[in-house]
């Protein structure tokens, strides 16, 4: 059974290194007859992976696209290369792509061999990225999924904090949720020696360290941790849709700004931008580094706000 089930991950790995395999090719490397063959492309089926066959002296065997995605196996090379472009993803904190990325890089996290990691944070280590960071400070990828891990199998941390006004304290915590807004990472915890809930700052948090001690969730004092975060800073519940047609190829628009937003080609010419923000400054800002002339779709307020700003710069820019 032990060689059926490792000749059986062989041919799932075979399977998603090559769009097409021949049989006879597939058979060589397995070291099996084509009767075998059959029987572990079966066994695949049966998981769940839609492995098709080409009948035909050209035909084989390959894996096409199913109604759901089957679990990935990866070589170390594409394991490492997945960590650490799940880390940068995290480290963005959009809505949207940020917390789904955090929960991906958890799951990819626990597995990981010691050795792929080092080679992983090594990697990150000696990369510059060209993209902007969030203001205030970066979230550093292995705290950040130290606290999702705590978060997840709801299991008390304790961590160093930094306040606004630059006060250090030692936090004890049960980790409820991260929630991504406005570019930032906070976290929403109960704190254990206060007695109350409260929400941190990733950037502003070190250092944090799983206790191994286990507890049975609280009920938030919100309807969910987004909305906690946004009473604790003050800010509307809502976010703004944004809809721009941006006036220069979508490679070029994505090149610049596709990392916080979502960009579609309408023609070899324009693209069509999509985000959401709690704050329109951030929308006008990024569509100002876009460096192409656009026209808004939605909201009318981003509008206003376009027309305010291109005022107060045309006086700054006359004297």
């Amino acid at each position: 059974m032990a060689d059926t089930g490792n000749r059986t991950l062989r041919l799932l790995s075979l399977l998603q290194a090559r769009r097409q395999w021949l049989g006879g090719e597939l058979a060589d490397r397995l070291g099996v007859s084509l009767r075998t063959l059959r029987r572990d492309v079966g066994r695949l089926r049966e998981l769940g992976y839609p492995v098709e066959a080409q009948p035909g002296v050209d035909g084989g065997y390959r894996l096409a696209p199913g109604a759901a995605l089957p679990p990935l196996v990866l070589d170390d090379d594409e394991a490492v290369a997945l960590t650490v472009g799940l880390q940068a993803a995290a480290q963005t904190a959009v809505t949207g792509m940020a917390e789904a990325s955090v929960r991906a890089l958890t799951k990819v996290v626990q597995v990981l061999p010691p050795r792929l990691r080092h080679r992983a944070d090594a990697l990150r280590a000696v990369t510059d990225s060209a993209a902007w960071t969030a203001p205030g400070g970066t979230v550093d990828p292995g705290d950040l999924t130290v606290v999702a891990q705590a978060c997840r199998d709801t299991e008390r941390l304790v961590f160093s904090y930094t306040a606004a006004d630059g006060t250090g304290t030692d936090r004890f915590v049960e980790p409820h949720r991260l929630v991504a807004l406005g570019r930032r990472w906070y976290l929403v915890a109960h704190d254990l020696d206060r007695g109350e809930w409260r929400t941190f700052r990733l950037d502003r948090l070190t250092g944090p360290r799983a206790t191994g001690a286990r507890f049975a969730p609280r009920a938030l004092p919100a309807e969910d941790a987004a909305a906690f975060v946004r009473a604790a800073l003050g800010v509307r519940g809502t976010q703004a849709a944004v809809e721009v047609l941006v006036h220069a190829p979508a490679e070029e628009v994505r090149r610049r700004i596709g990392r916080w937003s979502s960009v579609e080609p309408v023609d070899d010419r324009r693209c069509r931008v999509r985000m959401e923000s709690d704050d329109l400054a951030w929308p006008a800002f990024a569509l100002g580094v876009a460096g192409a002339e656009c026209t808004v779709v939605s909201p009318p307020e981003l509008r206003d706000l376009l027309g305010e700003w291109a005022q107060r710069f045309g006086r700054a820019a006359t004297g």
